[in-house]
């Protein structure tokens, strides 16, 4: 299970030192995709693999549809962790986000969010307070 805040930064080749704590769960591989909300997603390959079957089974004659299968597949890339956990983040994607340098990842279950460290902080004070009224809506 993917848990917790972790900060980190982005170096000059663009790679990103993933937690000790993290690493096992990309031993298969990552894929990286464009995420909601402004940041971007980080999949096991197992785990990617059971997202893509569900974007992948939606009905491709439905606009939404389209939507969701391009918005995850097209930006989509695959790769591994080096020696020392580091996982590249292509350029666009990147730039889709909007990371500058200093980065937060957080752990959300079966992947990982990689955020701007000033967004993630923002997106935090945005919602303080409002994952009582969902879990209330959620449970009705």
């Amino acid at each position: 299970m993917l848990l917790g805040e972790h900060e980190h930064s982005l170096d000059d080749k663009n790679r990103l030192t993933l937690p000790a704590k993290l690493r096992a769960a990309f031993e298969d591989g990552v894929v990286v995709t464009r995420g909601l909300d402004g940041c971007l997603f980080a999949y096991p390959r197992a785990e990617w693999e059971e997202l893509a079957g569900r974007i992948k089974s939606l009905d491709p004659l439905s606009p939404e549809a389209r939507v969701m299968q391009r918005h995850f597949f097209a930006g989509a890339a695959q790769g591994e962790l080096d020696k020392q956990g580091r996982m590249v983040l292509p350029t666009a994607l990147i730039e889709h986000a909007g990371l500058t340098r200093e980065i937060t990842v957080a752990g959300v279950h079966d992947h990982l969010e990689i955020w701007d460290r000033a967004k993630w902080r923002q997106q935090l004070h945005e919602v303080e307070g409002s994952a009582e009224d969902v879990a209330e809506r959620l449970a009705n």
